[in-house]
């Protein structure tokens, strides 16, 4: 089996010619399916698309990760050029989302920036707090639980609820899982909840141990160094064999990780195109 990523939206570009913004968006092709996962923040995904020959009618499923901007932004203009397609999420990215800055104040805005019933007028949901099986090999993780005690969701997200803000728990941070002959390949959003409370999730509802690959936005910016040496050590022992990172991981995060893995570490940004079978 033969999977392609070819990376949409990231914080930054690959090379001259595309378009760069904070968000994520990475097309997910496997066999004859393909899998949009995340939009980006705006219109990156569609113009670095065309710079890439991406058909946007050939998409399947769009799958959300979770429902941040960043992640959803560009949904409106990918429907565009999509049709009519199923967009697959965990029911919480409903929740209207904020973040405050280190004080704790000057709350802003952060979740989906359109109305609900404008976005279902274009397409259909599939909401599911669980998994949901794409296809024979690829899946969603659906909720991921919090096992580790280095991984945690910082104080500054919330959510809006009875007309409070509450401290967000993120439930709708989701992954993809493709079962590949090497192991799996993950494929991260945002990671929220954590990047090793993801593959240890992806681990458990695939009954596959070996990790062939992570890939996407592993949330270690900013995390104290303690954080960042407890997940590489993690990975290490869990024998991640490849690594490629974007979007929220930070350079300070993303040298560590270069560090450790060596040949086997890579940026993934607007414009990459990386096969794996």
């Amino acid at each position: 089996m033969e999977v392609k990523l070819i990376t949409l939206s990231e914080n930054t570009a690959a090379g001259p010619g595309f378009i760069s913004e904070w968000g994520l968006s990475i097309l997910v092709q496997v066999n004859e399916l393909n899998v949009l996962f995340d939009t980006g923040l705006s219109f990156a995904a569609v113009r670095n698309a065309d710079k890439l020959g991406v058909d946007f009618r050939s998409i399947h499923k769009i799958i959300l990760s979770h429902g941040h901007a960043d992640h959803t932004g560009g949904l409106q203009e990918v429907l565009r050029r999509t049709g009519k397609v199923e967009v697959v999420a965990h029911p919480a990215i409903w929740v209207p989302k904020y973040k405050t800055d280190s004080s704790g104040k000057n709350a802003v805005y952060n979740g989906i920036p359109f109305a609900r019933d404008e976005l279902e007028n274009l397409v259909s949901f599939e909401l599911s707090n669980g998994p949901v099986q794409i296809s024979k090999e690829l899946m969603t993780t659906g909720e991921v639980p919090i096992t580790t005690d280095f991984e945690n969701i910082e104080a500054n997200y919330w959510v809006k609820k009875t007309g409070t803000l509450q401290h967000d728990s993120m439930p709708d941070d989701l992954a993809l899982i493709a079962k590949m002959e090497k192991g799996l390949l993950i494929v991260l959003g945002c990671a929220h909840r954590g990047i090793i409370n993801t593959i240890r999730h992806a681990q458990k509802l695939t009954g596959e141990k070996r990790v062939y690959a992570v890939v996407g936005g592993t949330h270690l910016y900013p995390k104290s160094d303690v954080q960042i040496e407890k997940t590489i050590q993690a990975l290490l022992e869990i024998g991640v064999q490849k690594i490629g990172v974007s979007h929220c991981t930070g350079l300070y995060a993303s040298m560590q990780l270069a560090q450790a893995f060596g040949d086997q570490f890579f940026f993934n940004n607007a414009g990459s195109v990386f096969t794996m079978d």
